[in-house]
């Protein structure tokens, strides 16, 4: 197996790649374009929780692109192979799956991605190489990596909760604001540090000042990126 990529980290920028995928060939900065993009990884086509998954990625696919965002997959097979597995997942979740799945039978995306799992060494394939994790990467229209995360092979990932995630990061770009834990569009945000009292008062007349570091402020489903 080739060397692995340096890790990313969040703020790195999405390595660049030319790949067939079951829509066609692409350059993945092309393909980003002005949008953001959900990359998402699975191990093998054919595999239980990876046919959920993808089948509720396509359900949602509608409310990710009414947010400016592409989804694409990618899974350890030919993108052949991907074409007879989407009818399955069709068939089995009642989708309509038609977003891009990139064929990497030979691992060159999940290098680049840092993808391969290294805890799990019976995660390979008959030749012995090794097979990609399950992650989710959030790239902005910078380029810019903005979440990272990686699923263990027994645990569906939650598409509601990345769904959520982009509504964070979209909406805080625009109106200077964190997001609390288990924050959903309509539910008050945190005024974004950098944003100073004075400058709180008039972005936020509503603000309130629970401690010097945590200060909270209504902020309306409409003003959100899930207002659509």
């Amino acid at each position: 197996m080739a060397d692995r990529a340096e890790p990313l980290r969040l703020g790195s920028i999405a390595p660049n790649f030319k790949a067939d995928t079951t829509n066609g060939p692409i350059d993945f900065h092309e393909f980003i374009g002005n949008n953001w993009v959900v990359l998402f990884s699975h191990p093998e086509d054919y595999t239980p929780v990876c046919t959920t998954e993808l089948g509720a990625f396509a359900k949602l696919e509608p409310e990710f692109a009414k947010r400016g965002v592409k989804l694409i997959g990618l899974s350890a097979n030919t993108v052949d192979s991907h074409g007879g597995w989407i009818k399955d997942i069709d068939e089995v979740t009642g989708s309509k799956l038609s977003f891009p799945i990139i064929g990497d039978k030979d691992r060159k995306v999940a290098l680049a991605y840092d993808m391969i799992d290294h805890q799990d060494a019976t995660n390979v394939d008959s030749k012995g190489i090794a097979f990609t994790i399950r992650s989710v990467f959030i790239i902005d229209p910078k380029k810019t990596i903005r979440t990272i995360l990686s699923y263990p092979a027994s645990t569906g990932r939650n598409t509601a909760e990345v769904l959520r995630i982009v509504d964070s990061l979209q909406t805080g770009d625009k109106h200077r604001i964190t997001t609390p834990i288990n924050w959903v569009p309509g539910d008050d945000v945190i005024v974004h540090p950098s944003v100073k009292n004075e400058e709180a008062k008039e972005l936020f007349p509503e603000f309130r000042i629970v401690k010097p570091y945590l200060r909270f402020t209504p902020l309306p489903k409409e003003k959100t990126s899930a207002a659509l």
